[in-house]
């Protein structure tokens, strides 16, 4: 084992990084075999079995030629053994088969739990952890670094046991039967672990470093491909190309690393057994002549000698493994102990029974530092209160909305909901309570009840239906070939943005939330759509508090409250028709979108 170093934590992209001590994995890496601790053991047996089996098998064939030498040779205790070295082949056949399926199935399990504790914990990250985390990251944790440690569990763990097992009893019956010449072989051994030692040294740094690259290599396709579009329309293909290219070739010179490392340990372990080899061949033979030894004995010395030497290379192809796995554990732990940045509070409760009562009190929030994007933001929202944000861009609107959910924490002041904060309120009771439409619509590959039900089995087919008729998306739903059944593409492309919008105000909806917010659900619409969907709205006003973030004024005229946000502050606030009255900042606004007359009421 490496010697424990200090460990040391920085934080890159997001995740927290640790240089773990190889000891620190393996306690990790085997504290996920504790439940199959039962299966584990009958494998253990199993394996105890297999080697006791084969150890045997060359004292059977020395057996037989020692008779053989004999001046009166017993043919019956020939047979006998013969028979007995048949049975142990087809016994060993048979365990091997079985252990081996034990293994897999132990195997799969282990990996699937250690895959969904990886993606429950990537589950519970704030938005600003996914902002800074490369997607691609991500998904080579869950993917490629679990599906490494699964050679761990069904085959690395068991055969260092096997071969350890297999080391020490080649030495022992070795001992037994010459400890003159097992000495002489013994020579070997330093040779054997300091090529181990140095091996294993460059070989974990060269791992590490394949890891890093795969998963820069994901990260780089994964928002590569989602922007391919935006790639051909500026004719930048061959520009991505190379960028690609040069990744591929960091790729490739890291594996080359690994490659070399072993290509340079497997000749060199052949080499030290090759010299144990000519060992037995000129000592045993000196002994065998002098009668020191049998010539079964040494015989049996040459397949122990093989015996020795096949798990020693075993050893260097599971170790190869091992420092994968290793590498790859290191970096899913990274994911697991990196800690959420929006968390429950000890004392967080669940909230039921939602009023819709919203309060901000002198709110202060930064994204970074003291960059403040909200200052000293102040207001009340009634239940069933529909309340529209509008302002520039970078004023703090959509923070707000953000902030609400708990997608983030602020640094100052209260939000309050239902006059209890939101940090007191648990983040999963909190969110099952707001329904959120937002300007980029994401739809899931599926069908579109799939869509607007999201998982959730105890939303029925007639309540679909019934959303989808509230907010009018069944005018178009039902001019589908396969209705509610139809087949949603990835990120629902072949929908148009007025229709995804409507399929994620029908998934509101059928959700039955408490506060609905709405974050520019109307900005990239036709004028047609615009009309259905300010329907849309009108009816969904109904339903509880509505928070809008909007920048076409003519969807939220007859809302209750308009607040007018500037550099991170409410400047002003009142109806559509009082802050035109005002002619203030609002007045302004509306004048130059518009371009027309304002007529005040």
């Amino acid at each position: 084992m490496a010697k424990n170093k200090k460990k040391q934590v920085v934080d890159i992209e997001g995740i927290h990084v640790r240089n773990m001590t190889d000891k620190a994995i393996i306690i990790r890496l085997i504290s996920y075999v504790k439940p199959f601790i039962p299966q584990l053991i009958l494998a253990m047996c199993m394996v105890l079995l297999l080697v006791t089996l084969d150890l045997i098998g060359p004292l059977f064939i020395a057996e037989v030629l020692d008779s053989l030498g004999e001046d009166n040779i017993n043919f019956t205790k020939i047979i006998l053994i013969v028979i007995a070295y048949f049975a142990t082949m087809i016994i060993n056949a048979f365990l091997s088969y079985k252990q081996s399926m034990l293994l897999q199935i132990t195997g799969q399990k282990i990996i699937f739990n250690i895959r969904k504790e990886v993606f429950g914990q990537i589950e519970r990250f704030s938005i600003s952890q996914f902002n800074k985390i490369p997607i691609g990251k991500l998904v080579t944790r869950v993917t490629s670094d679990t599906n490494t440690l699964n050679s761990l569990y069904t085959d690395v763990l068991i055969n260092l046991f096997r071969n350890s097992l297999t080391i020490v009893g080649v030495f022992v019956i070795m001992a037994i039967k010459s400890p003159i010449l097992t000495l002489y072989i013994s020579v070997t051994v330093p040779m054997v672990a300091v090529a181990s030692y140095v091996f294993r040294k460059f070989s974990r740094k060269a791992y590490r470093n394949v890891r890093y690259q795969v998963s820069g290599l994901n990260a780089y396709l994964s928002e590569h491909l989602s922007g391919m579009k935006l790639i051909q329309i500026f004719n930048r293909e061959k520009k991505k190309y190379n960028e690609f290219k040069e990744r591929s070739k960091k790729l490739r010179k890291g594996y080359s690393l690994s490659v070399l490392n072993f290509s340079i340990f497997r000749p060199l372990m052949y080499a030290i057994y090759m010299v144990a080899l000519i060992i037995v061949f000129w000592y045993g033979s000196l002994l065998a002549i002098a009668g020191t030894i049998s010539f079964g004995v040494l015989y049996a010395f040459t397949q122990y000698i093989n015996k020795f030497f096949n798990p020693i290379q075993e050893l260097a192809e599971q170790f190869d493994v091992l420092q994968s796995a290793f590498t790859s554990g290191e970096r899913i732990f990274e994911i697991i102990d990196t800690q959420p940045e929006v968390l429950n509070t000890p004392e967080a409760i669940e909230l039921k029974d939602l009023k819709g009562k919203i309060e901000f009190r002198n709110v202060w929030f930064a994204y970074l530092g003291e960059d403040w994007i909200l200052k000293d933001v102040s207001f009340i929202v009634e239940p069933k209160e529909t309340i529209a944000f509008v302002g520039a861009t970078g004023s703090g609107k959509t923070t707000i909305l953000s902030l609400i959910v708990r997608n983030y924490d602020i640094q100052k002041g209260q939000i309050l909901i239902d006059d209890v904060d939101i940090r007191n309120i648990k983040i999963d009771s909190l969110r099952s309570q707001i329904g959120q439409m937002l300007q980029d619509v994401f739809l899931f590959s599926g069908t579109i009840a799939s869509n607007i039900k999201l998982m959730d089995d105890e939303i029925t087919d007639n309540e679909i239906v019934e959303a989808s008729t509230y907010v009018g998306a069944d005018r178009f739903i039902d001019r589908l070939p396969n209705k509610y059944g139809e087949i949603v593409r990835e990120r629902g492309n072949n929908f148009s943005s007025g229709q995804r919008q409507l399929l994620s105000f029908a998934r509101t909806v059928v959700h039955k939330p408490s506060i609905m917010i709405l974050d520019e659900a109307t900005a990239n619409i036709d004028t047609e759509t615009e009309i259905l969907i300010q329907d849309s709205l009108k009816k969904m006003m109904n339903i509880g508090t509505m928070l809008i973030v909007a920048h076409r004024l003519s969807t939220i005229q007859h809302v209750n409250k308009i607040m007018v946000m500037q550099k991170g502050k409410i400047i002003e606030s009142g109806s559509h028709q009082q802050l035109l009255r005002n002619k203030g900042h609002y007045y302004n606004l509306y004048r130059l979108q518009y371009d027309k007359k304002i007529t005040v009421e």
